[in-house]
């Protein structure tokens, strides 16, 4: 697997059939990198290029029969412009403070994760998480993840309220968007559009090519919102083009 030959014969499994994340009346099926490949954090750069995703010490991707609604979508932040929507998102959020934190899970962190959930994911199967589900799921074991951290403007004495937390992998040419949550009650703020913009500017201060986000899917209304951020790359299971509708 890869550009690098030493990942050259890194196994791939499929996963057996089970319940769609997405749409919950469709089965889905996986293609999975091995995960007690000591070699897996070498073999990621390149994963990301072939359309797959991390998801705590997981590299995968989609695979499921008769179906393709999946779509692997990235950010060429060079060439992106915010549009007027997203420009007044910024405005109104001028003096919100974001930091890149160590991927490490607290108090504050956690709090906020489980009131995402109970707001945004209810019954959707990760009510019950835990801190050790939250570890599992978003830091990982081998990858180079970082927290963007968003707050409310600090003081004296201290930071201010944590308003979103963008989980985030690096790796040598790009930004993965791993996950993002934000404070429920705040709607009008646009926390979540206000994580990918202050994203693609931490990946343009750094010189990489790409923002990674995910799996757009036409029809879903939580994933609709990827299509918005132009220009937009998808990859088509061969090569990445021109994200059209």
């Amino acid at each position: 697997m890869g550009n690098d030959s030493s990942t050259d014969d890194l196994r791939l499994y499929q996963t057996a059939g089970h319940e769609c994340g997405y749409w919950p009346d469709r089965n889905a099926r996986d293609l999975v990198l091995d995960p007690r490949d000591p070699r897996l954090a070498a073999a990621y750069p390149q994963a990301l290029e072939w359309g797959f995703r991390r998801s705590g010490d997981l590299v995968y991707r989609p695979n499921c029969p008769g179906c393709r609604a999946c779509v692997p979508v990235r950010i060429p932040v060079a060439r992106f412009r915010p549009d007027r929507s997203q420009r007044r998102c910024l405005a109104r959020n001028a003096q919100v403070e974001a930091r890149i934190v160590p991927a490490r899970r607290t108090a504050e962190h956690f709090a906020l994760y489980r009131r995402y959930l109970a707001a945004r994911h209810r019954d959707g199967g990760m009510d019950d998480h835990g801190t050790v589900e939250f570890d599992q799921f978003l830091v990982g074991g081998w990858s180079e993840t970082r927290f963007l951290e968003l707050r409310d403007p600090g003081g004296a004495d201290g930071p201010g309220r944590l308003l979103a937390v963008a989980v985030t992998d690096r790796v040598p040419h790009a930004l993965s968007a791993v996950y993002t949550f934000y404070e429920p009650d705040l709607p009008a703020r646009g926390l979540g559009t206000l994580a990918i913009l202050h994203q693609v500017q931490w990946a343009r201060r750094e010189g990489l090519q790409h923002l990674y986000l995910g799996y757009w899917i036409d029809g879903h209304a939580k994933m609709d919102y990827k299509r918005r951020f132009c220009p937009l790359e998808a990859f088509d299971g061969r090569r990445w083009r021109p994200f059209v509708e």
